[in-house]
């Protein structure tokens, strides 16, 4: 079964963090994604970028129209994700438990079983 893992950051709790506690959240989604690797439950990860650089591309009218910045007005953002696959639902959320910011008061961390993926229809 796949699953979407995400973590959901909010900008001022990370403000509010130590040199020392972001060290800790990197170092520990390293030795998470090691981990992921090792068992073979990892298919992707990936970070994103600030809001602030995102585009948000509307067609109306049959004209395109682009415009800076993220699409909602919001306190949190999608930082990243892990894209996994694992034997069950229990399993998805043992792992997300693990993720740094699902310790850290203000953070988030997400899971969504995937339903489509490469062709195959999964939910």
């Amino acid at each position: 079964m796949k699953f979407l893992i995400s973590m959901h950051i909010n900008p001022a709790v990370l403000d509010a963090l130590t040199d020392e506690e972001k060290e800790a959240i990197g170092s520990g989604h390293g030795r998470f994604i090691e981990d992921l690797r090792a068992s073979g439950e990892m298919i992707n990860t990936q970070a994103l970028v600030d809001p602030s650089q995102a585009a948000v591309v509307k067609v109306r009218g049959g004209q395109t129209v682009v415009t800076d910045g993220p699409f909602l007005e919001a306190k949190e953002f999608l930082g990243g994700f892990y894209l996994v696959d694992v034997e069950d639902r229990d399993r998805a959320l043992e792992l997300a438990a693990q993720i740094p910011d699902a310790a850290i008061e203000g953070l988030g961390v997400e899971v969504r079983q995937v339903m489509f993926y490469d062709g195959q229809l999964e939910a």
